[in-house]
């Protein structure tokens, strides 16, 4: 069987200069042999899409627990409109799409059950170990605990989707080596040790439309959850200008709406004057910039995909009015509590007798290792967990696990 790669849809030539060009990666750790019928980004998308992690994410908190609701978004179904916002916004740029959506389904595997809470609670019994931070812990993920295939730990990704997954929000380092927002965490050093992802300088274009994507999506959905839970009313959402024209536009235009509708129509609106501002704002610097290359791009000290100075500040009122609303409300933070209690509660157990960690891989070889590998092997297992099984292992473990309804 023949294939002729230049009648292949990928590896489009019509992409930017500037663009992650997907013929000349600097490849993976372990080398391995191109596809016939994949770029090398693609392959990384693919891989990503086919781990346990990423099926994980969909028994993973976003804001609402799963005992709230079927129609709340949960880390997997957040994840995919990340994707979705991050495509269209590599595809108005002209850059390698696959690239920008593996950056963006991979960004949220190191994130623990029961959402941001769960993090800082495995942060915190992690601090005499080094800690624990949820994109440190996506990179140890995918280069070395999914265990998949038999030449090496991890799924090989090339060095451009681990440079966007580490970087996606900036450099990590200034010039001089000084941390950009406080000290790396130390997986990540340990990594560049053996395959340098050049720390202090900006990740790819593609990267860059990832992370804002993420914003993008965040700041609507959990608007929209917000509403259908209840925590927000269209009252509050018009204290924010930006939101209070949208909702004016969608009142003139379709004046007896159904809430459920004029939640949609809403959202659909922030959405798309979010994406286009990032795309006006990217195609300015672009200009202004003119980069030849994406190396090009890792070098201009400036972020390139970002809000304008008016987004910008619509998005500070946005966060604002999520934090005060939904985020420390008292019921949600009731369940904080109840969920950083069974955090806790399991990593005590685990570290007096690591064999209840019934399915890790190294559960035989735990007891006899120092302290601090054994809690970095705890961490790895509870990181790992979603909300429905941290809350099981907990039963089992525990007479009495806090109800977090």
């Amino acid at each position: 069987m023949t294939i002729d790669r230049r009648a292949l849809g990928f590896g489009n030539s019509d992409s930017a200069i500037y663009a992650a060009d997907p013929w000349t990666t600097r490849g993976r750790l372990y080398p391995e042999n191109s596809s016939p019928t994949r770029s090398d980004f693609q392959r990384d998308r693919d891989r990503i899409v086919h781990t346990t992690a990423f099926r994980r994410l969909k028994h993973k908190t976003q804001v609402f627990i799963a005992q709230d609701g079927d129609h709340y978004r949960t880390r997997l179904t957040h994840t995919i409109e990340v994707a979705q916002i991050a495509r269209a916004l590599a595809r108005a740029l002209k850059l390698d799409e696959d690239l920008a959506e593996g950056v963006a389904l991979v960004h949220d595997f190191g994130h623990t059950p029961f959402g941001h809470t769960g993090e800082d609670a495995l942060h915190e019994v992690l601090l005499p170990y080094g800690g624990f931070d949820h994109n440190a812990q996506s990179l140890r993920i995918v280069t070395k605990l999914e265990r998949r295939y038999a030449d090496f730990d991890g799924i090989n990704l090339t060095w451009e989707s681990l440079e966007g997954l580490v970087k996606h929000n900036g450099p990590l380092l200034t010039k001089d080596g000084t941390g950009t927002r406080g000290p790396v965490p130390q997986p990540i050093l340990d990594y560049c040790e053996i395959h340098d992802l050049q720390l202090d300088t900006f990740a790819s274009l593609e990267a860059q439309v990832a992370a804002i994507a993420d914003d993008i999506a965040y700041n609507t959905h959990d608007i929209d959850d917000g509403l259908r839970s209840g925590y927000l009313t269209f009252d509050m959402l018009e204290d924010i200008p930006f939101l209070a024209g949208l909702m004016a536009e969608v009142r003139e235009r379709y004046p007896t709406l159904e809430p459920s509708r004029f939640t949609h129509e809403i959202m659909r609106r922030q959405i798309t004057r979010m994406v286009e501002d990032v795309i006006s704002v990217a195609q300015e610097r672009l200009a202004e910039i003119r980069p030849q290359s994406a190396d090009d791009v890792r070098h201009a000290n400036r972020v390139i995909a970002t809000f304008s100075e008016g987004m910008a500040e619509t998005d500070r009122q946005i966060k604002a009015m999520l934090f005060k609303r939904i985020y420390r409300h008292p019921d949600i933070m009731r369940i904080r509590s109840g969920a950083a209690q069974i955090v806790t509660d399991l990593f005590s157990a685990y570290m007096a007798n690591p064999k209840e960690m019934q399915s890790h891989y190294w559960v035989d070889h735990i007891a006899g290792l120092a302290e601090a590998p054994k809690a970095r092997h705890v961490g790895d297992y509870l990181a790992g967990m979603t909300d429905t099984y941290a809350i099981s292992a907990h039963r089992r473990l525990f007479d009495q696990t806090p109800d977090l309804r």
